[in-house]
């Protein structure tokens, strides 16, 4: 079955349509391409908000509606189980964090490391 690539929140991930209606696919889950962004996505960069959003990746086989404008075909999906990708997502979205030294950067970095400790318990990385 075709793959395809499409954001949720502030994740990119790749998965399969199982249910459509004229403007929507039911997506899915597979793999995720970028972890989800920490913080207030409505003031982006700023840490004083009422609520600094800690944000996981959708689980695998999870299902969520998505616009059928936002979800594009994939020509070569990555070959790696959910857990792999979920692992390198992470990786990177932390190692961009921890490279930053701004206010905003590190608040979402110790946000990250929260949902870490989540995704561990779970035996997810």
């Amino acid at each position: 079955m075709e793959q395809y690539r499409f954001p949720y929140k502030s994740g990119i991930y790749v998965g399969i349509p199982v249910k459509e209606n004229p403007e929507q696919w039911l997506m899915e889950v597979q793999m995720v391409l970028e972890h989800p962004k920490q913080g207030d996505l409505h003031q982006p960069k700023k840490t004083n908000v009422p609520i600094f959003h800690e944000r996981r990746a959708l689980a695998e086989k999870e299902k969520i509606w998505v616009q059928k404008k936002a979800v594009k075909p994939i020509d070569t999906a990555p070959d790696m189980t959910y857990k792999e990708s979920l692992r390198q997502a992470f990786n990177a979205y932390e190692q961009e964090l921890e490279s930053k030294e701004d206010e905003f950067s590190q608040k979402s970095l110790k946000t990250l490391r929260d949902v870490k400790t989540d995704y561990e318990r779970q035996k997810l990385l």
